[in-house]
């Protein structure tokens, strides 16, 4: 079984498993794929694996680009083969990311002949295949009991090293069903010319999808006489699938995924490399282009051992407060090395600043007694000082980052209140940039920025970036706010619940002014 903690998945000694990464949209990526990611010593992943899956792997664990985009320098398919030994046979497990599925046109199948006889165990782990996902995120499904019952699948650029092409244009040309190539974009003309001339139909409906699967999805449809000349005035370039038959047809009926609401919106989501998955994801199921960029890192406090005390002594409060998820991750993960059972914690009652905090709390199978109608500090306090003098001389204990804003304390002690501060964790400029995201927001830029914290616009200063000059910026809270503000930034929204499903409204507002401009 899998562990985040880096235990192999198949024993002790060196092992690779050949991971095929889906289409790009990271929810594609099947479970047994993830749990690969997240138990790999080394991440071996390729131009088409979608980058924002290596957020998933250890801390520690080696990532190695072997991707083979031109005008790159190329990685050789040799030296591949004998990195991924060598790794294995230092006994690391070795997961070799490589987009859509390894076997289809993925050189997996020679990859594992090479791991055989070399002696390394390895494991085939079939991904989704843009195959059928392009057309399906297209609108188009590759069989329909009405056109067609059989489909052909061949690649449009083969091994330039063969002797004689292995593509039968004339027995392709005549076959019933759709037909579906991959990697064809630079050869498109000649694939086209050959299948008309050996009797396919000039007039058959073809799509050409780029990016499925992502908010950078495009598709250009047409006939198989025009596809390329319109591919080519369209400036229209590789990764993309080429669809070929009447199924294509069933697009102007079935296409969903670019008729989302941020569908063509390009997004960066700021937050730190382990929880930006959840906002990301759920703009991505509207469809909306995000480039992650994390900000911050969450590190262990610089007295440890004072907040393992604070947390053995939890039974000892009336109250717990918990102002953010990686507060409350962090206490439960050193108080479970403490007491084996959560009754331990005694006749303490909780308070959580926000929705997300509160869901974090009941992972752990425990209520929340006092959630302030708005998440910010203010309103918490405003809620403890609604119980009056009945919360003098209560002991409590506020799970905190170690910077925070004095609002609350300041407040509490005011009130009488008798507060012990643990600081949990703290937040540390994140400056790699394991997946492109940075490379990819100074040339491509983006529509809207997101910041959901004070530490998430202080890292993202901190990476000087020049932000475009029609970015429209998304607030979660007031005091996110009053941090952008300070920093002389302009908020054009912000959110009226302050939290990740108030956030995406937000976004969702401004998108919809954008348009309507």
């Amino acid at each position: 079984m899998a562990t985040k903690k880096g235990k192999q998945l198949a024993g002790e000694t060196g092992v690779c498993y050949l991971v095929g990464a889906g289409p790009g949209d990271p929810g594609l990526i099947t479970v047994r794929g993830r749990e690969c990611i997240e138990a790999a010593d080394v991440v071996i992943y390729d131009y088409l694996s979608n980058p924002e899956l290596l957020t998933w792997a250890k801390d520690d664990a080696e990532l190695i680009y072997a991707g083979k985009k031109s005008p790159a320098p190329k990685q050789e398919q040799g030296s591949i083969n004998q990195m991924m030994i060598e790794k294995a046979k230092q006994g690391k497990a070795v997961t070799r990311l490589k987009g859509g599925d390894p076997l289809v046109f993925g050189r997996g199948g020679e990859e594992a002949a090479e791991l055989k006889a070399a002696g390394v165990r390895f494991e085939i782990i079939p991904g989704i295949s843009s195959v059928f996902s392009a057309p399906a995120y297209a609108g188009i499904p590759v069989t329909h009991r009405l056109y067609n019952s059989c489909l052909t699948i061949f690649t449009g650029h083969e091994d330039p090293s063969k002797e004689a092409p292995a593509i039968d244009y004339k027995k392709i040309a005549v076959a019933d069903g759709t037909k579906v190539v991959l990697m064809g974009v630079e050869n498109l003309q000649k694939i086209c010319s050959q299948l008309i001339e050996h009797g396919a139909a000039a007039d058959t409906p073809c799509a050409l999808i780029r990016w499925a699967t992502t908010g950078g999805q495009e598709t250009l449809t047409s006939v198989l006489d025009s596809i390329a000349a319109l591919a080519k005035k369209k400036k229209f370039r590789a990764p993309a699938v080429l669809v070929i038959g009447e199924v294509v047809n069933l697009r102007n009926d079935l296409s969903w995924f670019e008729d989302q609401p941020l569908f063509g919106k390009r997004i960066i989501v700021t937050r730190t490399r382990r929880t930006a998955g959840i906002l990301s994801s759920k703009l991505r199921k509207i469809g909306a282009d995000i480039i992650e960029i994390p900000t911050t890192r969450i590190e262990k406090p610089e007295d440890e051992m004072e907040f393992g005390e604070l947390v053995m002594d939890a039974h000892r409060y009336d109250w717990l407060i918990f102002s953010s998820p990686n507060g409350v991750e962090r206490f439960f993960k050193i108080f479970f090395k403490i007491y084996k059972d959560a009754r331990e914690i005694g006749g303490a009652k909780i308070a959580a600043i926000g929705p997300g905090t509160a869901a974090k709390i009941k992972e752990y199978h425990l209520s929340v007694d006092l959630l302030p109608e708005k998440s910010v500090a203010e309103s918490l306090a405003d809620a403890f000082e609604k119980m009056g003098s009945s919360i003098e001389n209560l002991k409590m204990l506020w799970v905190r980052p170690e910077q925070a804003r004095r609002v609350l304390p300041d407040r509490l002690n005011a009130a009488g209140v008798i507060l012990d501060e643990a600081v949990a964790y703290r937040s540390v400029a994140d400056t790699d940039d394991i997946t492109g995201a940075l490379q990819r927001f100074k040339h491509e830029g983006a529509d809207i920025i997101t910041f959901t914290s004070s530490s998430s616009v202080e890292g993202f200063l901190n990476l000087k970036l020049e932000l475009p000059k029609d970015l429209k910026i998304v607030s979660i809270g007031p005091a996110t706010s009053r941090t952008l503000k300070a920093a002389g930034l302009e908020v054009d929204i912000e959110a009226k619940e302050h939290n990740i499903d108030g956030l995406i409204t937000a976004v969702e507002k401004i998108s919809r002014q954008r348009r309507r401009r």
